[in-house]
């Protein structure tokens, strides 16, 4: 066991005779690390994109809300009232009327 640890500690098994298995292995063992480090990146970027994108999601509803807000207000018929005053236009003060039109048949 003890001489085992120091032929794996002085890189015996990189050498010997059967050290092509090893080298297979270690290669084998870089390419996983490799990759999985790829992919933590990829899901690192994936996260901090997912979250500016959240943010914009906020700032757009704000936004929505006052856009929407804004157009209550001008909806208002005070405030459509004080706009037509500017241009010389009031309302009216006698009632509407309503207009009936009948269509009549013709006769042969």
């Amino acid at each position: 066991m003890k001489e085992g640890f120091y032929n794996i500690i002085k890189g015996k098994f990189l050498v010997s005779d059967d050290a092509l298995k090893n080298w297979r292995f270690i290669i084998f063992l870089s390419v996983l690390a490799l990759i999985m480090i790829g992919s933590s990146h990829s899901a690192d970027k994936k996260v901090h994109k997912i979250s500016k994108l959240n943010a914009q999601v906020k700032e757009l509803k704000s936004e929505y809300v006052d856009v929407r807000m804004l157009l209550m207000q001008a909806r208002m018929e005070s405030k459509i009232i004080a706009a037509m005053e500017s241009h010389g236009l009031q309302p009216s003060t006698t009632p509407p009327k309503r207009i009936r039109i009948t269509k009549e048949e013709k006769k042969d």
